[in-house]
């Protein structure tokens, strides 16, 4: 392999080697045709495959559940077959590389990607991640672990620093990263937006080089997240092998320039050039450099896989009376209620968007489900919309007098819809994502488009049609013009904040008519990404919720189908609180007044509000569960499957319990981890917070017995591994799984530390009254913290106690053991040209044996002081203002000139 890189290495020019610095294209690297080395495409995942084609329209692909869904199954085994799934699906739009999975924390509920990443903790997180790479990567495949690094909310990302402490970065931020290069071997790394301390984090040399490539060793490339590079000669010499997508904005000439100008060696683009080399032999392209044709092949085990794994990642969170499972031999009517009901919310917004092969609703499911002897009863109740929602296809018509469905959209290749046709074809969606990519021919740099066709409504009453785009847009409705999103638009959060807000129009229309619709849309020179939408709402109800209260009031069960969609949980925007949109709640409350047996189906991607809670009887967390939602869902709700999933992230009573709240999401371009090591359970354990349900909480339609708890020894050294060992007995009537849940406490640490963190697990099948023995294994790393003063981590001697349960706070039983001996391991250097000044902290200040000698040489014997310790995550400016006797402001202009020359 590396004989062949050296020898390509060897025959390329240098102006070759620069233009590998960049991609081609949207989803290309460069080819250099000259001497046979292939391009490489890469394909947005990471619930799906979705090829080069937008997100609704592209080449159909398989949509397997969210990454929270994922995670709440806890069963890396399921996850590792879901990866070799998404490999597999990869393979089929021609694609060497999968942009996942993404492994950054949440740190807060209101994160608007949270549903896209694993979870709260960073040992659950590095686990998945594991599993999932090791999959996608069995079927040569590779993938781009990402946002490397705290790319944590996506409020402000492309600008805003994440200021985050060493310990903190260390302990909860880095872990699910390192394991992904050092133990999955993933394949590249994709940066984050964000800046990681007033540096961003497509050119930082302390986490690219300091830690990514020199403490954990990865050989494999960093690209940047879609334009996502912040410059030319940082980002190289910080170790950015790969800018995306291209054409380049900032390598090419500005590279050579650099190189002329001995701002950049030679020497560090070879390196580079060998990576990507390297990378794009490891894929097979030299031996198969042809790019086949994407396909969609709709495989049957992906479908039952995409099933298990939507079933499986369910949480049960309430269950009075044991209404679920739902019996259809004693049920008799069932309601079917909620804007979510007869929409499959499979996935969110954003990159993690497929055109999926189809969608289950729960509608679909439960009816196919509970069989013809059942009466099943719906009503919409309300709304859920952000924006408009797309219109049914089936009022949509192509052409006059023809069957087929949807638009006739007339490409061009100009602005202004002038010159030759470029192309003719049938769109089936009015989502028109081309994210810079139209369909061949058409210039993608200029381009115009008329969608023409036929809309045919239903129902007599006013509709509502609204426009949003990425570039102009227009709508009309026999010949008037009807929305104008061409001469006035305000920009908005659509197309990853380049897009419009939604333009809203209300027009009466007459059941069985046909109306000429036209949608126009021209794209300019300086749009990078362009697309229109157009939403259509139909006449509701006045009364809608009083129609859906009625049809509770007369059913056995009331389903209540509610939650959020990709309008509301998507990349680019956050969520602005934990509530429930629209009219939900009420519908909820009002359902659930005549009814007591009501069951409410959330699809969410994180928390949310309820304080309705007490008034239903059960609750189901369905998340976002890809293309068999309302299969799997109603797999759970009639007991085919029994709910084994558990919650990755902690859900709060209120936004205001969580731990990022006062920091979040950050102010004059900058947001604070002042929670530091705190995150999720582990901030509501040491404020004695209580959630309305803990991390690791979910519910089974059977019970489980924890006993005869047995550690392999009361004494360990560093080196040794302890093994504990628990029975699980199955107590219920059915068969089910549990997760057995391991928790570490360090019973009396020289810092403080979470009561629990948890660094191992196991999910169990047992037959009704079946006992097993689930062994669980830690080892050193997990007794250890990070010292962000001596920086390097320390397993201290001492006592500690294992905690087994069912969740962070149902722990069933306990055991302590010693660690005999304190071993102090990876040891790290100060960042390489990273300034002091008034905001370093006196543990920076005292890490760094230049600052720690000066400090002393102001105030003697100060960095040896026991009361050091408590002011060490302080601030110079803080520590100054707190004892003005001992800093004085003469004395704190000294040490400030000093550190300024350093």
């Amino acid at each position: 392999m590396s004989e062949r890189t050296d020898a390509l290495l060897g025959q390329m020019t240098l102006q070759e080697k620069v233009s590998m610095l960049a991609g081609a294209s949207m989803w290309y690297t460069v080819a250099i045709e000259r001497l046979g080395i292939p391009a490489l495409k890469v394909t947005d995942g990471p619930n799906g495959a979705r090829g080069e084609g937008n997100f609704s329209d592209g080449v159909k692909s398989a949509c397997f559940p969210a990454e929270i869904s994922l995670a709440s199954t806890w069963n890396t085994e399921l996850v590792q077959r879901v990866g070799q799934a998404l490999g597999q699906e990869a393979k089929t739009k021609g694609a060497q590389v999968l942009l996942g999975p993404t492994v950054n924390i949440h740190r807060s509920p209101l994160n608007g990607r949270n549903f896209e990443s694993f979870s709260e903790d960073p040992f659950l997180s590095s686990r998945l991640a594991v599993a999932y790479i090791t999959g996608v990567q069995s079927q040569g495949v590779g993938t781009a672990v990402k946002h490397y690094v705290c790319n944590d909310s996506e409020f402000e990302r492309n600008s805003i620093s994440s200021e985050v402490g060493e310990r903190a970065l260390r302990e909860i931020y880095l872990p699910a990263f390192q394991a992904a290069v050092q133990e999955a071997q993933a394949w590249s790394v994709m940066s984050a937006y964000n800046k990681i301390n007033g540096t961003f984090a497509s050119e930082n040399p302390y986490t690219l080089q300091d830690i990514l490539r020199k403490e954990w060793g990865f050989a494999g490339i960093v690209m940047s997240d879609w334009f996502g590079t912040q410059s030319t000669t940082p980002s190289v010499n910080a170790g950015l092998d790969l800018e995306m997508p291209g054409p380049s904005i900032w390598r090419g000439e500005k590279v050579l320039k650099a190189i002329e100008n001995g701002e950049i060696d030679v020497a560090t683009i070879d390196e580079s050039v060998r990576r990507l080399l390297l990378l794009i032999t490891k894929a097979g392209l030299f031996e198969h450099p042809e790019h086949v044709s994407e396909q969609a092949l709709n495989l049957p085990e992906h479908q039952a896989l995409a099933r298990e794994a939507a079933a499986e990642g369910i949480v049960l969170l309430k269950n009075e009376r044991h209404i679920l499972p739902l019996q259809s031999e004693k049920l008799t009517s069932l309601a079917i209620i909620g804007p979510n009901a007869k929409t499959a919310r499979i996935m969110a917004g954003g990159s993690a968007q497929v055109n999926a092969y189809y969608a289950i609703s729960p509608f679909e499911g439960i009816v196919a489900r509970a069989g013809d002897a059942v009466k099943i009863g719906y009503e919409l109740g309300c709304t859920n919309h952000k924006m408009l929602p797309l219109p049914d296809l089936d009022l949509l018509h192509a052409r006059e007098g023809a069957a087929e469905r949807g638009l006739t959209a007339t490409y061009f290749d100009s602005a202004d819809f002038s010159g030759p046709v470029a192309l003719t074809m049938v769109t089936e969606t009015t989502d028109l994502s081309w994210f810079g990519q139209p369909p061949a021919p058409v210039n993608a740099q200029r381009f115009s488009v008329r969608c023409s066709g036929l809309f045919t409504p239903r129902e007599t009453g006013s509709y509502t049609f609204g426009l949003s785009s990425a570039g102009l847009s227009r709508l009309s409705i026999d010949g008037q013009e009807v929305v104008d999103n061409w001469t006035r638009q305000t920009p908005g959060q659509t197309y990853f904040g380049m897009g419009s807000t939604e333009v809203t129009s209300t027009i009466d229309l007459v059941a069985g008519q046909d109306y000429a619709l036209t949608l126009e849309y021209s794209k300019g020179e300086n749009i990078p990404i362009s697309g229109a939408r157009m939403g259509c709402l139909p006449p509701l109800p006045a009364d809608a919720i009083e129609r859906a209260v009625a049809l509770a009031a007369a059913s056995d069960v009331a389903l209540v189908c509610v939650g959020l969609s990709g309008e509301w949980e998507s990349e680019s925007f956050d969520r602005p609180d934990m509530e429930l949109v629209g009219e939900q709640v009420a519908l909820i409350e009002k359902v659930a007044a005549v009814n007591k047996n009501t069951v409410v189906v959330l699809n969410t991607g994180s928390p949310i509000t309820m304080n309705w809670l007490d008034q239903v009887g059960a609750v189901v967390q369905a998340w976002y569960p890809g293309q068999e939602c309302g299969n799997g869902l109603a797999d759970v709700l009639f007991g085919v499957t029994n709910p084994s999933g558990k919650l990755p992230q902690t859900f709060p009573v209120r936004l205001e319990d969580n731990p990022a709240y006062i920091n979040y999401p950050g102010e004059n371009g900058r947001v604070h981890y002042g929670e530091g090591v705190f995150v999720g359970y582990r901030y509501y354990e040491k404020k004695k917070v209580a959630p309305l349900f803990p991390f690791g909480f979910g519910l089974s339609y059977t019970t489980f017995l924890y006993d005869a708890l047995q550690l392999s020894a009361q004494e360990i050294g560093p080196n040794d591994t302890l093994e504990v060992r628990v029975d699980i007995t199955n107590t219920g009537q059915v068969v089910g799984k549990e997760i057995v849940q391991l928790y570490v406490r360090d019973v009396a640490a020289s810092l403080h530390r979470p009561k629990k963190e948890l660094k191992a697990f196991a999910k169990v099948q047992l037959e009704p009254g079946e006992r097993k023995t689930v062994t669980l294994s830690i080892k050193r790393d997990a007794l250890a913290y990070y010292d962000d003063l001596a920086r390097e981590w320390i397993a201290e001697a001492g006592e500690f106690e294992v905690l087994v349960g069912a969740s962070a706070q149902d722990i069933r039983t306990t055991a302590r053991f010693t660690l005999t001996s304190s071993d102090h391991f990876g040891g790290h250097p100060v960042q390489e040209g990273k300034r002091f000044g008034m905001q370093s902290t006196i543990g920076e200040l005292l890490a760094n044996d230049a600052t720690r000698a000066m400090v002393d040489s102001y105030m003697p014997g100060v960095s040896n002081m026991e009361e050091v310790a408590m002011v060490k995550n302080w601030t110079l400016e803080q520590v100054a203002g707190m004892v003005p006797d001992m800093v004085t402001p003469d004395l704190l202009q000294r040490i400030i000139g000093d550190l300024e020359k350093m």
